[in-house]
């Protein structure tokens, strides 16, 4: 099972960024898949999910209306569409996949089945 992040970059407060995942190894069919965030000296923070079963989705209240995620099954890609960004939300972003959609959520290491190494947004003017 393997993820690869990209799209990110540096942009300024009110821009918008698309950030894409590439899962190889397994099929979307089978897994919840999303994204967490990491800052420097902050924990892990569940950003967005979406659902193996039923396409339900989950936004962090933090960016509930501004991010879109989005996945691909066919082609295996995940996306989330990042509008209205601020400086809050400069992290490393990870794609992520496990069981349950509340994995993808809760982003603790031992919930996951897997993640990438992440893709670096700064968001600054």
């Amino acid at each position: 099972v393997q993820l690869q992040a990209s799209g990110g970059g540096l942009v300024q407060p009110g821009g918008s960024l698309r950030l894409s995942c590439a899962a190889s190894g397994f099929s979307l069919d089978y897994y919840a898949v999303g994204w967490f965030r990491q800052a420097p000296g902050k924990e892990r923070e569940g950003v967005s999910g979406i659902s193996r079963v039923d396409g339900s989705t989950y936004y962090a209240d933090s960016v509930k209306g501004r991010f879109t995620i989005s996945k691909d099954n066919a082609k295996r890609m995940v996306y989330l569409q990042m509008n209205s960004l601020k400086p809050e939300d400069t992290a490393v972003y990870h794609c992520a996949a496990a069981r349950t959609l509340i994995a993808i959520a809760t982003a603790a290491p031992n919930g996951l089945d897997a993640w990438g190494q992440g893709t670096q947004v700064t968001v600054s003017s």
